[in-house]
């Protein structure tokens, strides 16, 4: 069993004791320590309302009842939107002008897992600041209940998955009007989970003709639900042998996307946002992009053909949220098929990353392996080493940085140091809840970053 508490929320396997697992116990002390950081931070007489959301994982029904039992029991308003994206979630707590939302998704993990991502005021990931705060509140047990005349009230609303979609489709960079035309016909893979809903909803909505795998919303994941290449055989071989335009996964909380070509290759999912990024940049005044420290730098490269200015942020949807508003980022994301689109709200949202994806594929009139092949060619090697709980991780990851001064090193997440003469890079981060440093290297070819890595692994291990 497995129990994992942090500044973005509580995530946990189903089953198993308090505190070891996430128990219905720790559901309702997660659910009443956010009831009471709401009302710590909201400092009117109004009564609350919280947005509620769930992917279609088995357990999804049980969390939700809880969630929202706590919530009211706090004396707290509540929509449910039942079975809902991450994105649509975050979408709701604007419209609705509530003062958070709680998304009941454990994203890419097994069914198993389940997990409660929490939102603030502007559907968007706590602050590290306010998510410290919050699990102070949980280990303190501050939180308590309000009296029977003060209880809130349960809304439900399933409507909000059409509304996002209709703001989508709603957005200038989205054309309807030339992927109506292009007449693509794409195989979606939804991993039997919330994607199966809202994906096909879209894409019925722009007009294109589609072919459904793994599109029922029962939880029953068909593979491994991170969208990576090896987890992809099955929608591979169905584009290829249907003859279909592209493929097209999503993770059961649909917040990232990855891209099949027609002839079964992959699209690759750090050319997700490298690919929307062009077609946006390639008619927006402002240039700025920004992506993690750990996302391939083929951003940095079509951001500044167009003359614009790249940033990197540090890992995590928060950070990439608060580097774009620093910078007035008009295209943002991570590497792993998270796009995040200003003009719709401040999250990954793989729904608006279809729509823009194939409004670019329909105007360039191409296939989608010819699109890929336009885009710079990089190779990401993904390592880790495992230490003993008493070694100094930030003495190594110190000796790392100076050892490699002479190269341009950012210290803002680990450290990461950038080739830039030979145009690779390696990002060295730790683990917070293992004795462990994640190390990725990408470099133009597999070989070199691969031998990036050990180079890395070795002197880091020796010192």
């Amino acid at each position: 069993m497995t129990l994992i508490k942090s500044i973005s929320g509580i995530r946990g396997t189903i089953g198993g004791k308090p505190n070891d697992s996430l128990s219905p116990l720790d559901i309702v002390k997660f659910a009443g320590a956010y009831s009471n950081w709401l009302k710590n931070n909201n400092i009117s007489d109004k009564q609350l309302k919280v947005v509620v959301g769930r992917d279609a994982r088995p357990s999804g029904e049980m969390v939700n009842n809880l969630i929202i039992g706590t919530l009211i029991a706090s004396g707290i308003n509540v929509t449910d939107l039942g079975m809902a994206t991450t994105p649509t979630v975050e979408f709701a707590v604007t419209a609705l002008h509530a003062d958070g939302g709680i998304i009941i998704t454990a994203s890419h993990n097994p069914e198993q897992w389940n997990a409660l991502k929490l939102l603030n005021k502007k559907g968007e990931f706590l602050s590290a600041a306010d998510g410290k705060q919050l699990l102070e509140m949980v280990e303190n047990s501050e939180y308590s209940f309000v009296e029977v005349d003060r209880l809130g009230h349960l809304q439900y609303d399933n409507t909000y998955t059409d509304k996002h979609i209709e703001a989508i489709l709603n957005l200038t960079a989205v054309d309807v009007k030339a992927v109506r035309k292009a007449g693509f016909t794409i195989v979606v893979d939804a991993v039997n989970s919330v994607g199966g809903l809202a994906v096909p909803r879209l894409l019925a909505a722009m007009g294109v003709q589609f072919m459904a795998l793994n599109c029922i919303p029962d939880g029953q994941f068909a593979h491994n639900p991170e969208p990576l290449p090896e987890n992809l055989a099955g929608i591979a071989r169905e584009v290829a042998v249907t003859g279909a335009n592209l493929g097209i996964v999503v993770d059961p909380d649909v917040d990232r996307l990855a891209i099949v070509c027609e002839d079964g290759s992959f699209f690759g999912e750090e050319y997700t946002l490298v690919a929307v990024a062009d077609y946006i940049l390639n008619t927006s005044r402002t240039k700025n992009t920004v992506s993690n420290l750990s996302s391939s730098r083929a951003l940095k490269d079509i951001t500044e053909q167009y003359g614009g200015q790249y940033y990197a942020s540090a890992v995590g949807e928060v950070n990439v949220v608060a580097e774009m508003k620093r910078v007035n980022a008009v295209i943002g994301g991570e590497g792993n098929g998270g796009i995040i689109y200003p003009k719709l709200h401040y999250g990954r949202d793989a729904l608006v990353g279809i729509a823009l994806f194939l409004s670019l594929l329909a105007q360039k009139k191409v296939k989608c392996s010819e699109l890929r092949a336009k885009y710079p060619d990089y190779f990401v090697s993904k390592n880790k080493i495992s230490l003993t709980a008493d070694t100094n991780i930030d003495e190594i990851l110190e000796q790392v940085k100076c050892r490699y001064s002479s190269y341009r090193i950012s210290d803002i997440d680990g450290v990461r140091i950038d080739f830039d003469k030979d145009k690779k890079w390696v990002h060295l981060r730790k683990s917070n809840t293992e004795p462990i440093i994640r190390i990725y290297a990408e470099a133009t070819s597999a070989t070199e970053a691969d031998a990036l890595a050990q180079e890395i692994m070795c002197f880091a291990t020796r010192n």
